[in-house]
């Protein structure tokens, strides 16, 4: 059975010394095995784990690699591996998996170099190698760099990786990451693709809605008559769009100026026929998860689990707890199995010197603590309420000031425009979500 690492990230290392019992065999140390490291990739193939990759880290300087090792089960040793041909470059973080021929795909990936002092600059990879066993000889691989077809995935790290049905590889969200010398700024994603290794061929994950909703407003419209439908259609086409305008007062007092094509109503209250084929319009808009990268997948039974990872919102970070499901076969929408919880979302960010003072502010006596308080709760901001039934399109034109006003108290006044204004949005989108 084919394994995959979904993503990196930093596990402990041995609590003790005592050797490892493995089928009453003794392991006490395999020499001419792989570095310290993470962010490497490691998949099952035959007897053997087939290791690739990974970075190591120290206070001073850091590697990537781009070697590969295997570990042979019957004898538990390890074995370095020297393929042929022109291999990945160094990285971390790439998905690995075996195709149903028993080659090993490796995909994307991301590292980084000093471009000067103090100064590092990121890659993400995009490229796509296949490493191969040569028929008839023990031992000995050969490196080829593929080009798939289909709708490929955007440059990113961060994915999470599962293998789906039909031998197929699952990709989901990532952060694409803008780099600037003193700064970093990612879009999260949550997007799904597929890599069919048989067809050398990308693409893309498309939900397609509850079906039950659209089946009954294709029913609706057929029970019609065919003049009624006839005489709405030519109603409709003589009546031109027209453009409202409308302000709209936010509770901070600015005025926010919206935009509408509308077209004007016509006698029938029968929706186009062309609304059938939306799933929004079927069966209301679609649950995703929220973009996110380092994400935990699995599937079981053709059915997708989605846990946790996390976001950006300004300077913060945002691990999540929440829980997904998507039937694979049906690809219909998304079910919730645990919903996402802002009380219980943790925000990870760096403590500053108006937290150490506050942590001393509060060693001064029970009458400064509740005063403390009190004050917090005083100052604690009141966000702009989202009303029932509110769309997001409707809700971010009617309160954008204001989280354009509070993200930038939140990145400080020399944070740049661009940002300011992609913080707001992804604050806005946050506080949605979590109250829809």
């Amino acid at each position: 059975m084919n394994s995959i690492s979904t993503t990196s990230g930093r596990t402990p290392g041995p609590r003790s010394k005592s050797p490892v019992h493995l089928r009453g065999a003794v392991l006490t140390r395999s020499p001419g095995g792989p570095s310290g490291r993470s962010g490497h990739r490691m998949v099952a193939w035959k007897r053997q784990l087939i290791l690739f990759g990974g970075f190591h880290e120290s206070t001073r300087d850091y590697i990537y690699y781009n070697d590969v090792y295997a570990f042979d089960l019957d004898t538990f040793t390890w074995s370095k591996l020297s393929p042929s041909g022109t291999g990945p470059t160094p990285r971390s973080g790439c998905q690995m998996s075996v195709t149903p021929q028993g080659s090993i795909v490796i995909y994307g990936g991301y590292s980084k170099q000093r471009v000067k002092k103090d100064v590092d600059k990121g890659t993400q990879h995009s490229d796509m190698f296949l490493l191969k066993s040569e028929e008839g000889r023990e031992g000995r691989w050969v490196w080829t760099r593929i080009n798939p077809s289909g709708t490929k995935p955007t440059p990113r790290s961060g994915f999470s990786v599962a293998m789906a049905p039909n031998s197929q590889t699952l990709l989901f969200g990532g952060v694409c990451d803008e780099e600037e010398e003193e700064s970093l700024e990612g879009d999260f994603l949550n997007d799904l693709y597929f890599y069919d290794a048989t067809k050398n061929r990308w693409f893309a994950g498309q939900l397609k809605g509850p079906k039950a909703e659209k089946r009954k407003r294709r029913r609706g419209t057929k029970a019609e008559p065919e003049g009624a439908n006839e005489q709405e259609c030519g109603e409709a086409s003589a009546q031109a769009p027209r453009e409202v305008v409308r302000e709209v007062v936010t509770e901070d007092g600015t005025v926010v100026t919206i935009k509408q094509m509308l077209t004007a109503p016509g006698p029938s209250k029968q929706p186009p026929p062309d609304e059938d084929d939306s799933p929004e319009e079927a069966g209301g808009p679609l649950v995703e998860p929220r973009p996110r990268s380092n994400a935990m997948l699995a599937v079981k039974h053709g059915r997708l689990y989605l846990f946790g990872g996390m976001f950006e919102a300004g300077e913060r970070q945002v691990t999540l707890s929440d829980f997904y499901c998507l039937d694979l076969h049906k690809m219909d929408q998304w079910t919730v199995l645990v919903e996402a919880d802002p009380e219980t979302q943790e925000w990870l960010e760096e403590t500053d010197s108006e937290d150490s003072d506050a942590a001393e502010g509060a060693e001064g006596g029970e009458e400064d603590e509740e005063d403390e308080d009190s004050s917090e709760e005083d100052q604690e901001p009141q966000h702009p309420l989202v009303t029932p039934g509110e769309q997001f399109a409707d809700y971010l034109p009617r309160t954008e000031q204001y989280w354009v006003r509070l993200a930038r108290d939140d990145a400080g006044s020399e944070a740049k425009e661009k940002r300011v204004l992609k913080v707001a949005h992804a604050m806005a989108k946050a506080f949605f979500d979590d109250s829809a």
